[in-house]
């Protein structure tokens, strides 16, 4: 009985508002608004959307294919003037909101994380213009 108990109180002590204010004070990049197209898969599952916000280390997705919060999948970001889609081998889903979700990057190989900053530097220029 004690057990139950200690498990209400656990969950009691942990609000929803709290997870959400510490997740924001989480981000360590700034995040430059962007409309790239993008694609995710994990498994036997393939998504689509819109990436509206990109930084160094993850980019918030909108879709409407449903997400759930805490999977990995590999993700391409289709930015207008490369050759490739960016490649990011993982990323782990930190949060999902209505048709959004964001995302941070678990592992990206050296030539894909360079091409990233380029994009971001872009985005960068075109926002202080």
């Amino acid at each position: 009985m004690m057990k139950n108990s200690a498990k209400a109180s656990a969950k009691k002590s942990k609000p929803r508002a709290g997870k959400e204010e510490s997740f924001k004070e989480q981000r360590q990049q700034p995040r430059f608004t962007s409309q790239f197209r993008s694609t995710f898969s994990g498994g036997q599952r393939e998504g689509q959307g819109r990436t509206r916000d990109l930084s160094i280390g993850g980019c918030m997705i909108e879709t409407d294919f449903p997400v759930v919060e805490g999977t990995s999948f590999e993700c391409r970001i289709y930015v207008p003037g490369l050759d490739w889609p960016l490649r990011i081998d993982e990323a782990h889903v930190r949060w999902v909101k209505a048709k959004t979700f964001g995302i941070q990057f678990t592992k990206i190989q050296a030539d894909e994380k360079a091409k990233l900053k380029q994009v971001i530097a872009n985005l960068d220029a075109e926002g202080a213009v």
